[in-house]
């Protein structure tokens, strides 16, 4: 596979960390770029200290996984009956203390519905004219939810920013009598994002359990907004401007620890003692014996909050740096993160808090909601959630163990996303030092996990314990895949080998496992002929890193069978992917569409374009990283691989630019950054500064020069991504996709095609199907037939129909 971006997954609406370039990038976009392999082996090497038959017997165990005991621990005791509705139920206990248990009906999480936001409306009412209520409790009945935000659904009916205003405004109000009216505690276990830390905010103290589950969020900056329900005001008020924005822009989660040192919450209790600590707390509030500080502790707090907020000087610099980062990061491409600091900036000069501050952001969530930037995220979004629908219904029976085939990146990475989800992992390598490595990967990432409170010690350890390490020569190798439901094979691509696996594993695992194979290259159906079980047997394509990456690509043939894919789907989804069914031809879709991109490349350069005006164009118009560091990321050898097994299948679509240039390149010995060298210079030291273009590369693009046409920038990104979107198109009309949501989101989360986009048929949509025809029809006749426009694209610039709907 090849290396591409991913994102972290927006979730509905609702890190602390210094706010960088990397950081930034890494948490803003619905995905994170990709490196190549080279770029993580050096964290995958084996300690010398260390034996790996000491690893194996480490990490070896036969014990099939298994949740932590829970500490029983009472609940309260139920109230008095104060209401009950649809969504959410109160109830009266003692001390005059109302707890309203959130529990939107038909749904597994909370979300600020309109149904949920007004029982809640109502609720509150009741709660201020109650004279027996002294204050108040909010919780969740969900297991671990507390708010997962607001209902996406309700920005896309809006038409006009009035309509969004009318979202806006009127939350903003109703959480102003939240935080003016009786004290109320958030009890808070599980997600807190978006409207509900906003909620959250809004409330006079705050709890949360210490559950892995519970995190805290204002991800907006993901979907093109930014938060408007007082979001803005609250936040920065509360922990501090300099907490506050990056939180807001780069749309990332905070765990309860973070949160707690940060003052976001007030107290951390366990998940089971939640609600008896909230209604303590809620006691404390009513009775006066509970104050809660607000205001920054310490000469350094209390200065630095002067400093940056109190002072103009202060308020330009902080939003001036960020606003930098920001262009640097994103490239102007993205609206909303610029908006967000547009929006504290004014707050802090005029108070958060205050009308001008409430009017601010109200005005920004109306403008951004307009746009097509925010369209395109919503898209994204609405696509996502569509792609963990599995189509294929539920599974027959539940995948318990699974035996990955191969230690090394792509096996240990399968590896480590599927133990997380508690599934006993085989994992099989022909080497002990193979396995070593991979066994080593998934404990230094458990551990990373560990440091960054996602996980505790005992979960890792528990998680650990799990992967059993297994090599060729173990005798007893064949007594664990005896119980393996389903088998991932990530070994070399070569073709006899790999049916030579097929033979030997299916001898030794029973009837009922499915086989998966993560090639990239090989057609699925040629593997399946060496199996016994052809209706068992599957393609899931992976992408580098996998536990970075979200997109995987689920390959069936003719004979695999509904409940195969069933399976393969559930198990995809389980791992935090988002798969799609793609039809089993050279290059599945993501490689597909590479191909062409990356050959008219190669193209570019023969015909008189820089190698750093290339990659620059790309990344202005959106992707995270440019075609020629791509390349060299990859690897020039597995990039020319790819290009071979797609040649007789595209024939001239991959064959703009001249093979002999990059065999030329390879023969010299530069393979991109594993070798030091390729595109760009890779040395041992690094320097500071971008990189330096190979200058030996260049001297062999120069023996390939043709006629200098067409790379002048904007020519540069539409040959570029005009062979990228065309061929995107022909996978449609041939059927090897389903629709274009789905190509959209592969094309996002499999090679980072610019998000603020949304895909490659939002961007015809945007752009123009008659316009975009044209253009390619031009470029025909000027570079040659690989730019002929695919029949389906004519078609909808003669009919000026658009991929979506709306």
């Amino acid at each position: 596979a090849s290396p591409q971006t991913q994102t972290k997954r927006p979730r509905l609406l609702g890190g602390y960390s210094q706010l960088s370039r990397s950081s930034f990038f890494c948490s803003f976009f619905p995905f994170v770029m990709a490196a190549s392999q080279g770029m993580f082996a050096a964290r995958r090497l084996l300690a010398s200290a260390r034996s790996p038959a000491a690893l194996q017997t480490r990490w070896l165990s036969c014990t099939p996984a298994r949740k932590q005991p829970q500490s029983p621990v009472s609940k309260p005791t139920a109230g008095k009956l104060l209401a009950k509705h649809d969504n959410c139920r109160v109830e009266l206990h003692e001390g005059g203390v109302a707890v309203v248990h959130l529990d939107q009906a038909g749904s597994k999480v909370n979300t600020l519905s309109k149904s949920l936001s007004d029982e809640f409306f109502q609720v509150m009412r009741l709660l201020e004219t109650n004279a027996e209520v002294r204050a108040a409790v909010i919780i969740s009945a969900k297991d671990n939810d507390f708010i997962a935000g607001a209902d996406i659904n309700m920005f896309t009916e809006c038409k006009t920013k009035e309509d969004m205003i009318n979202i806006s405004k009127p939350a903003q109000e109703i959480f102003a009598q939240l935080e003016n009216g009786k004290p109320t505690v958030a009890a808070i276990n599980g997600s807190c994002l978006g409207g509900g830390l906003e909620l959250a905010l809004a409330c006079t103290y705050r709890i949360a359990s210490t559950s892995s589950k519970t995190k805290f969020g204002l991800p907006e900056v993901k979907l093109g907004l930014l938060p408007g329900a007082g979001g803005t005001q609250r936040l920065p008020k509360l922990v501090g401007l300099d907490v506050a924005m990056p939180m807001m822009l780069m749309g990332g989660d905070v765990r309860p620890a973070k949160a707690k040192k940060i003052k976001l919450i007030d107290q951390v209790a366990d998940k089971f003692a939640l609600e008896h600590a909230a209604i303590q707390a809620a006691k404390g509030l009513a009775d006066g014996t509970l104050k809660p500080v607000r205001e920054p502790q310490g000469m350094v707090n209390k200065l630095k909050r002067m400093v940056l907020e109190d002072t103009e000087f202060g308020r330009n610099f902080v939003c001036k740096k960020a606003r930098e980062q920001v262009l640097r990061a994103t490239n102007g491409n993205y609206p909303s993160p610029l908006r967000i600091i547009d929006v504290l900036k004014l707050s802090a000069e005029k108070g958060f808090g205050s009308a001008d501050g409430y009017r601010a952001e109200y005005e920004a969530f109306a403008e951004l909601g307009m746009t097509p930037e925010s369209d395109a995220l919503v898209s994204l979004f609405f696509g996502m959630t569509n792609a963990k629908k599995n189509p294929f219904g539920k599974p027959k029976s539940e995948i318990k163990t699974v035996g990955v085939l191969g230690a090394g990146l792509m096996g240990a990475g399968i590896a480590e996303v599927t133990v997380k989800k508690n599934h006993r992992v085989l994992l099989k390598d022909a080497f002990p030092e193979g396995l070593a490595k991979g066994l080593d990967t998934i404990q230094k990432d458990l551990t990373l996990d560990v440091k960054k409170r996602k996980l505790s010690e005992p979960e890792s350890q528990l998680l650990q314990s799990n992967v059993v390490g297994l090599v060729d020569s173990d005798p007893f190798w064949p007594k664990h895949f005896a119980q393996a439901d389903l088998i991932i094979e990530a070994v070399p691509e070569v073709l006899e080998l790999k049916h030579s696996v097929i033979k030997d594993i299916e001898s030794k695992t029973p009837k009922h496992c499915i086989y998966a194979s993560n090639t990239s290259s090989i057609p699925i159906t040629k593997l399946a002929e060496a199996s016994s079980r052809p209706d068992k047997f599957v393609g899931m394509h992976y992408f580098s890193p996998v536990p970075k990456m979200m997109l995987i690509e689920i390959i069936p043939t003719e004979k695999t069978s509904k409940d195969t894919l069933a399976a393969a789907y559930a198990m995809g989804v389980k791992q935090g992917k988002l798969p799609i069914v793609v039809k089993d031809v050279a290059g599945f879709f993501v490689n597909r569409c590479l191909g062409p991109y990356s050959d008219e490349g190669l193209a570019l350069l023969q015909n008189g374009a820089d190698v750093k005006t290339v990659d620059k164009a790309l990344k202005d118009f959106g992707f995270p990283v440019g075609p020629m560091s791509l390349v060299d990321e990859v690897g020039m050898d597995i990039a020319a691989s790819v290009g071979r097994n797609l040649k007789d299948d595209l024939k001239e679509r991959v064959g703009a630019s001249d093979d002999n240039l990059i065999a030329e390149v390879m023969d010299s010995g530069f393979l991109g950054r594993k070798t030091g060298g390729g595109m760009f210079l890779y040395p041992k030291t690094k320097k500071k500064g971008p990189k330096e273009v190979n200058p030996a590369v260049v001297d062999i693009i120069n023996k390939y020069r043709r006629e200098e046409k067409l790379i002048e920038h904007e020519h540069i990104q539409m040959r570029m991504v005009s062979r990228f979107v065309n061929e995107a198109a022909l996978c449609l009309q041939d059927e090897i996709i389903a629709g274009p949501t789905v190509g959209d989101v592969g094309s996002v989360f499999g090679i980072g095609f610019a998000p603020f986009r949304g895909g490659p048929f939002r961007f015809l949509d945007s752009y123009g199907a008659q316009k975009f025809v044209d253009r390619m029809l031009m470029y025909r006749d000027e570079l040659g037939a690989h730019f002929e426009p695919a029949q389906i694209l004519k078609d909808y610039a003669a009919a000026n129909k658009k991929f979506h709907s709306s």
